[in-house]
C-alpha cells in the first residue's frame, strides 16, 4: 500500500511533468451591454448612441484574440421610435451592432408576448432564455443556451431573465400563456443538459443581484454571469469563489470588456480584467451604416415627438420628477392624490426647451390614469407614508392602469382590491398638456 506521503510526492511529480501549455490557459475577450432600452441615439450629456457603440465595438474587436459580443437584455422601451413601433426597430438596428448572443430582459415583453415573439426572427443572431417558457414548456425563444466555440474555447451561453417576472413586472395580458420558472433551478438544469461539450459556462441573464449571487454560489460549472436590470450596473467586478460577474450603466453609456484567461482543459477562469469604456459622442466617431440607420427610423417619428411643449429653468431628474409627474396627473384630473413609483420614470427632463420627446423618453409606457375614490383607511402604506390621510374622509386617487394590473406587487401599492373605475388619458399624453398649459416648469 502506498503511504500518504508518497502517493502525494508521486501526485506532485505527475503534475509537474505534465504543465500547462499555451494551448491550455487561453484568451477570450467578453464585450457587453445590458439595458440599451432603445436609446440610439446621445443623450443629453453627449453619452450612449448606437452610432458610437458601434465604432466602439469595433475599435475593441480589432484589439483582442478571440471577442464575443453578449447583451443581457431590455434592449427595447425607453424611447419613442420604440414605443411608436413596438421594439421592432431596435432589434433591426442591433442587427448592425453585430451582437452574438443576447438574451430577454422584463420590458422584452412590455408590448405583449406575441410582439416579443417576433423578436428572434428579426434578430440575426441567437437569443437564449432558459426559463421563460412557452405554453407548452418549451424555451419561448426556441434556445435555452447556444455553444459558440471562440478561440478555441467552447462558450456555453446561458440565458435567464428575472424570476419574479410575472408578479412583478408583467401585466397577465401581457404575458400571456408563457410562464416563468426560477432562474437558478433553469440554469441549473441547462448546465447539466450542457455537461462535457463546452469548456466555459457563462449565464446571460437579466436578473436581480441577489439571483446572480446565487447562481455564483450554487452552481460551480458557472464561471462567469453577464448581467442586466439593475441601471446602476456594478462599480468593479463581482467575485465569489473564484467566478466573476459583470454588469453596466444603461441606455448605452458605457461598453464591457472583460477579459479572461481561461484554463480550458479545468474549465476555470485563472484571471479575469474588466474595464468600462465611455461612450462618448464627442470623442468617438459615429459609425456610417449605423447613423443613417438611425436617422432613417427617426425621421419616421420626428414630425410627433420633436415638438416644442415649454421651458425647463433647470434639469428635473430623480424624486423630483417623480413629484412633478404627480402633481401633473393630479391637476389634469382633479384628484386630490397621484401616486407613481419610481420605475414610471425612465428619464430626465433637460433644462431649457422641452420637447414631447423629452416627455417620451420619461414616460415610454403606454400607460393611462385611472382613478378611484376610497377611504383613507382603504389606502395602502405606499400611499399614506407619503400623503398623510384621515381616516373617515373619502380621497380621489389617481394612478395608473399598470399599477392597477400589478397593486399586489411590492413594487407598486401592495395591496389588492382596490377599484378604479374611470378610465384617463394616456399618462404621457397628459403630462405634456399639463406641460403646454404650465408654458415654464419651475
Amino acid at each position: 500500500m502506498i503511504s500518504r506521503h508518497r502517493f502525494a510526492t508521486l501526485l506532485l511529480a505527475l503534475c509537474l511533468a505534465a504543465p500547462l501549455t499555451a494551448q491550455d490557459i487561453r484568451p477570450l475577450t467578453i464585450l457587453h451591454t445590458n439595458d440599451l432600452h432603445a436609446h440610439i441615439q446621445p443623450n443629453n450629456d453627449g453619452m450612449g448612441g448606437f452610432a458610437y457603440l458601434a465604432t466602439a465595438l469595433r475599435e475593441e474587436r480589432a484589439h483582442c484574440e478571440a471577442c464575443i459580443y453578449l447583451n443581457a437584455g431590455d434592449l427595447v422601451q425607453g424611447t419613442p421610435v420604440s414605443t411608436i413601433f413596438r421594439g421592432e426597430p431596435i432589434y433591426e438596428l442591433a442587427n448592425l451592432l453585430h451582437m452574438d448572443v443576447s438574451t430577454l430582459g422584463n420590458h422584452e415583453l412590455d408590448y405583449g408576448w406575441n410582439e416579443a415573439g417576433k423578436f428572434p426572427t428579426i434578430a440575426k443572431f441567437p437569443i437564449v432564455s432558459a426559463n421563460l417558457l412557452n405554453a407548452a414548456g418549451q424555451p419561448v425563444t426556441g434556445k435555452p443556451y447556444v455553444i459558440e466555440t471562440v478561440g478555441g474555447i467552447r462558450v456555453a451561453i446561458v440565458g435567464a431573465v428575472l424570476g419574479d417576472l410575472a408578479t412583478a413586472f408583467v401585466t397577465p395580458e401581457e404575458m400571456g400563456p408563457w410562464r416563468v420558472i426560477p432562474p437558478v433551478e433553469a440554469v441549473r438544469s441547462a448546465v447539466a443538459d450542457i455537461g462535457n461539450r463546452a469548456d466555459l459556462i457563462v449565464v446571460l441573464a437579466h436578473i436581480h443581484t441577489e439571483e446572480t449571487e446565487q447562481i455564483l454560489h450554487t452552481i460551480p460549472q458557472v464561471a462567469v454571469v453577464v448581467a442586466g436590470h439593475e441601471h446602476t450596473g456594478y462599480s468593479s467586478l463581482k467575485k465569489i469563489d473564484g467566478r466573476v460577474a459583470v454588469q453596466l450603466k444603461s441606455y448605452g453609456v458605457e461598453l464591457g470588456r472583460l477579459d479572461l484567461r481561461v484554463d480550458v482543459p479545468h474549465r476555470t477562469v485563472v484571471s479575469a480584467d474588466w474595464k468600462r469604456i465611455p461612450i462618448n459622442s464627442k470623442t468617438i466617431a459615429p459609425d456610417a451604416e449605423v447613423a443613417a440607420a438611425v436617422a432613417s427610423w427617426e425621421a419616421k417619428v420626428s414630425k410627433i415627438v420633436d415638438v416644442p411643449i415649454g421651458t425647463a429653468k433647470h434639469t428635473i431628474a430623480h424624486r423630483d420628477l417623480r413629484l412633478l409627474v404627480e402633481r401633473a396627473m393630479a391637476e389634469e384630473t382633479g384628484a386630490d392624490i397621484a401616486w407613481i413609483n419610481q420605475g414610471n420614470i425612465r428619464d430626465a427632463l433637460p433644462q431649457g426647451q422641452l420637447l414631447a420627446r423629452h416627455v417620451w423618453n420619461v414616460l415610454p409606457f403606454d400607460d393611462r390614469v385611472v382613478l378611484g375614490r376610497f377611504l383613507g383607511s382603504q389606502l395602502p402604506p405606499a400611499i399614506t407614508k407619503e400623503f398623510p390621510v384621515e381616516p373617515g374622509k373619502l380621497y380621489t386617487v389617481a394612478v395608473t392602469d399598470y399599477t392597477v394590473a400589478n397593486q399586489s406587487s411590492p413594487n407598486q401599492l401592495a395591496t389588492s382590491g382596490l377599484v378604479f373605475s374611470k378610465t384617463g388619458p394616456l399618462q404621457r399624453d397628459l403630462v405634456i398638456d399639463w406641460i403646454k398649459r404650465k408654458g415654464v416648469i419651475e
